[in-house]
């Protein structure tokens, strides 16, 4: 339910917060003071197109923003949960239009886009009257609003789960058959196979093969180098490090037999030799033993080559070659056993399109029950409405194909005639706004409770109508609002007064700029200003005691 709408810089409001409350608030004002802002700035909230005309003249920038409690719609939660903007149950739409056309939207605090904006208003507010985007224009929805109207949930989820699960088996059939390329599929299975158990290897097996192949790449330079050291530490030369130790110990010794302190230092000197003799031997048995052997560098290399082929093929790294082995055993085992599988499958589809025909059957004349009733009685309140004679028929077209649909095997289309003698159209398509409102009204009502979302909003819904047809309206609109809130913009005191609550847009000029408000009427505000909409400029005391029967006969009914 909308709880608060704020609006600043916009149009020719300067300023204006306005709370709303449960049933039917009806908006009234002179014409040309812009009644129908509070229904424009909702628009532009649910995400329609801004232009820097809506500014305010003299601003640069434009402000909305509204508040909605969403104790009673569980399925705007679960959107925002789902896009992660829930903030504590609570929802606030805002937007900011700017002199350039630029704009920005927030949905609680957090930046919004066009379609977010959109999807979370579809689930929260409907907006009918002399508009073309509304929800009752969008054959999903009139096909949605069709099933609600008729009730038959359980069924419409048998045939949606029927339909999405022979999709789904269509699918494994599809997998486990390879399609035409089975065969071949096969074949270059077991050729990847085959190259992978000859060249893959565990991980640890490949970095041993790795090491191996520096190791045999580089035999020469490591014979060549550790021969160098072991003559840098023990060679022939004045300046090998094992003869500069052997002086360096000599040297040392006779001054620790002047000094015991230099005895530690001295056996540190002993145990250098000893590993550096360790280390120079080392060094020369490793020279020897280096392994000189290029027919098995090339096996190695070339093993690394195939694995580096595999790898590319494959796009994973050499290391998770290994593991694609089993990923590839698993669907050639499924492949070469799927003939048992396949046919399993088979019977078990045809069973689930034997079981979709029959529940597909069932909704289908369940639709064209409820199709009928519901024309029926749109065309009955459509009369009352101010349509004589016209009528509304909900045409159930087939579906294409032999495909299971998971919304049934027929889509809808509201067609819509409304004055006798012309033949009914796509409700998408009649012309007239004032009737499209009044067509939608009648839908709503006939309807009345079949939907979850929370506000109504009906613009101008009683265009062209007067005297006895606009009470109909209005108390249509008022039985509407004892089931979901419900804002209405009108001209006629006879729809005014049947309103829970009343708003007034008075527009003010003091010669240099024009400014609009917003006010909420007391029991004397509403009498005066359904005065006003009976009498025009002069209201005397006959329009006042008539406002008032009016009032008192509306909030008595």
């Amino acid at each position: 339910m909308l709880t608060s709408l704020y609006v600043r810089q916009f149009a020719v409001v300067e300023a204006a917060e306005v709370a709303f409350g449960p049933g039917l608030t009806v908006v009234s004002g002179e014409t040309g003071a812009g009644k129908s802002l509070l229904v424009d700035a909702l628009m532009l909230l649910a995400g329609a197109r801004a232009d820097s005309g809506m500014v305010r003249a003299g601003s640069d920038r434009a402000e909305l923003a509204a508040e909605f409690d969403l104790a009673e719609l569980p399925e705007a939660r679960q959107w925002l949960l789902r896009e992660e903007l829930d903030e504590d149950g609570s929802c606030q739409l805002r937007r900011v239009i700017r002199t350039e056309g630029s704009s920005k939207a927030w949905i609680n605090g957090r930046p919004a886009n066009a379609r977010q904006l959109g999807e979370l208003a579809s689930l929260l507010v409907e907006i009918h009257g002399q508009h073309e985007h509304q929800a009752l224009l969008s054959r999903s929805h009139q096909l949605a609003l069709l099933d609600a109207y008729a009730g038959h949930d359980e069924l419409l989820t048998q045939v949606r789960d029927s339909a999405l699960r022979w999709r789904e088996l269509g699918a494994r059939i599809r997998k486990l058959s390879g399609g035409e390329d089975r065969d071949q599929r096969i074949d270059m299975l077991r050729h990847e196979l085959d190259e992978l158990e000859k060249w893959a290897l565990p991980e640890a097996e490949l970095s041993e093969l790795e090491a191996n192949h520096r190791r045999l790449a580089n035999a020469g330079r490591l014979a060549e180098g550790a021969a160098g050291v072991v003559e840098l530490l023990d060679g022939d030369s004045e300046f090998a490090l094992r003869r500069a130790l052997g002086r360096a110990h000599t040297e040392l010794g006779k001054l620790a037999a002047l000094d015991d302190k230099l005895g530690p230092l001295l056996e540190l000197l002993d145990n250098a030799s000893i590993e550096l003799g360790e280390a120079a031997d080392g060094l020369g048995r490793y020279a020897q033993d280096v392994d000189l052997d290029p027919e098995r560098y090339t096996e190695v290399d070339n093993h690394l080559a195939h694995l580096h082929e595999l790898s590319r093929r494959h796009r994973l790294p050499m290391n998770e070659l290994h593991d694609k082995l089993s990923t590839l055993r698993a669907e050639l085992t499924e492949l070469e056993g799927a003939g048992d599988a396949l046919e399993q499958l088979a019977v078990q589809r045809q069973q689930l399109q034997h079981d979709y025909t029959h529940m597909a059957a069932r909704l289908s004349q369940a639709r064209a029950i409820a199709a009928t009733r519901l024309g029926e009685e749109v065309s009955v309140l459509m009369a009352e409405l101010g349509m004589v004679g016209g009528l509304l028929r909900i045409e159930l077209e087939a579906v294409a194909g032999d495909e299971p649909d998971p919304q049934g095997q027929e889509r809808c289309e509201l067609l819509v005639s409304a004055n006798p003698g012309q033949p009914p159209r796509p409700l998408r398509k009649v012309a007239s706004g004032g009737e499209l409102a009044r067509i939608s009204l009648a839908i709503e009502v006939a309807t009345l409770g079949k939907d979850t979302v929370g506000s109504m909003i009906f613009d101008e819904v009683d265009t062209g109508i007067g005297g006895a047809v606009a009470e109909v309206v209005g108390q249509k609109l008022r039985a509407l609002g004892g089931q979901r809130q419900v804002l209405c913009v009108t001209h006629l005191p006879q729809v005014a007064a049947q309103g829970h609550a009343h708003l007034r847009v008075s527009k003010h000029s003091d010669g240099d700029s024009t400014r609009t408000s917003i006010d909420k009427l007391d029991a004397s505000g509403r009498r005066d200003e359904l005065a006003r909409m009976l009498g025009g400029v002069e209201i005397t005391r006959e329009t006042r005691a008539h406002a008032k029967q009016m009032l008192e006969r509306a909030q008595t009914a």
